[in-house]
């Protein structure tokens, strides 16, 4: 089945002293059975959800599942499969910030207790934009740790990173057949004029560093140099060489209009808009890491009359089937989120209240015009992808069949696989590792 997906947007940072919740900002704690319908409504099967880290971790071993436990029962209910976000660009305030080292070892606990709570859950997003989320707390100075340096930005992505592949193996052991959907922005900076190669060089470089982390990739040699000179530890590079969870990963990529920069010669950037768009950021970073790709995030604000959103879906959509006529293992295309937002145009630093007109349905729960055309376009490709080229069949087990014997036969296999140490069985359908050079994708 091809995941066609939304969201509901579970953004939690800290700014300043203030919590930024935009579930209860845009009501989802409410209205939270209506948004369910919503989803349904729109012949949509994938939700893009997590619980709120900063009301259900209490403390280490200490927790409120509540409002996870009646809205998890409610999606298995429904036969939605959720691909949980267990860490949405915050912390609870007791382990304070991203600066904290033993955030990774501790978030690792918490995303095993959910896995054993919920069994019936096979994919997950454990730590949404990890550069996006280190970049913005650490080197723009905006949110959480709120520091502006080269070492707090290494260090935020070295716990970010570190607490993700930590996650991955405790819910593994929990549950051997998870897919992980790294959802993570694919970002491009251009040159404004050939002083400014160098500085774009470095960007485009940075881009990489959360994704190189998390697949155990080799970083760049000066990327190597930056990372030390800015306090990563020998011992924590290879930690990340040495776990590798890569055959059990699907790319998630997010693209907006905001993902590519103009960077001038001083290192300073600003928005260049669309330029090679989804499909050319896509190769790139297909090219990288050569695996299956879904398309996580995107949306667009709408305008007056109701065609701004509808046009960018439209353009996403065409992208998508691009990159997927071209070779692309595609897997998924997500519409994010299912409702509007709130201070996103300040990227949450500002308690503004200005309502993004970015939802498939407005804050008042109904339905835009980008709504009925992405119900449309499932209705229309739903049948054809699974049928043709590379558009890839995911061994998804949907909730309700949790407990059917082909997924207890598959389960096990795995689990035995992994107790024999034996080379884990892919957890997704990959394209071939192989380069077109002939040398390994991770070959120097």
């Amino acid at each position: 089945m091809f995941m066609f997906a939304t969201g509901i947007e579970n953004s939690y940072p800290k700014v300043g002293s203030r919590r930024v919740d935009q579930m209860a900002k845009c009501g989802h704690y409410e209205r939270w059975s209506q948004d369910f319908d919503l989803v349904e409504a729109l012949g949509i099967h994938f939700l893009r959800y997590g619980p709120p880290i900063h009301t259900t971790w209490l403390g280490d071993g200490r927790y409120d599942w509540s409002f996870a436990d009646t809205t998890m029962r409610d999606l298995h209910r429904r036969n939605i499969v959720p691909i949980v976000d267990l860490c949405h660009f915050g912390v609870p305030d007791w382990i304070g910030d991203f600066q904290n080292p033993d955030f990774g070892p501790l978030f690792a606990r918490y995303a095993r207790e959910f896995a054993a709570r919920f069994p019936w859950v096979q994919l997950y997003t454990p730590v949404n934009e990890m550069f996006i989320c280190a970049m913005f707390s650490a080197k723009y100075g905006w949110w959480n740790e709120a520091l502006t340096t080269d070492r707090g930005f290494v260090t935020a992505l070295k716990n970010l990173v570190k607490a993700n592949v930590l996650s991955m193996k405790c819910i593994l052991e929990e549950r051997p057949d998870a897919i992980f959907i790294q959802s993570e922005s694919s970002e491009y900076f251009h040159a404004e004029d050939p002083s400014a190669i160098k500085p774009a060089e470095i960007f485009n470089s940075l881009r990489f560093l959360s994704l190189d982390l998390n697949y155990g990739r080799r970083v760049d040699s000066e990327m190597f140099e930056y990372l030390m000179d800015n306090g990563m530890a020998r011992e924590d590079y290879q930690f990340f060489l040495d776990n590798r969870f890569k055959q059990h990963c699907i790319m998630g990529n997010d693209y907006y209009i905001t993902n590519e920069h103009r960077v001038a010669a001083d290192g300073e950037s600003r928005a260049a808009g669309e330029v090679f768009g989804y499909d050319g950021i896509t190769w790139q970073y297909y090219d990288r890491y050569r695996l299956p790709v879904m398309h996580t995030e995107t949306n667009m604000t709408d305008n007056a009359e109701g065609t701004a959103a509808v046009d960018w879906l439209w353009k996403q959509w065409a992208s998508v089937l691009r990159v997927r006529n071209d070779g692309v293992p595609i897997t998924g295309f997500t519409w994010y989120s299912l409702t509007d937002q709130i201070d996103w145009d300040s990227a949450l630093r500002h308690d503004n209240g200005n309502v993004n007109a970015v939802g498939l349905y407005d804050l008042d729960r109904n339905i835009r015009p980008v709504g009925a055309a992405y119900r449309d376009l499932i209705q229309d490709w739903a049948d054809v992808l699974p049928m043709q080229s590379v558009c890839l069949v995911v061994p998804v087990v949907r909730p309700q069949e949790y407990d059917e014997g082909f997924a207890v036969r598959r389960r096990d296999t795995l689990r035995n696989w992994r107790a024999r140490r034996a080379p884990p069985a892919a957890a997704v359908a990959t394209a071939a590792e192989m380069s077109p050079s002939g040398r390994g994708s991770d070959a120097p």
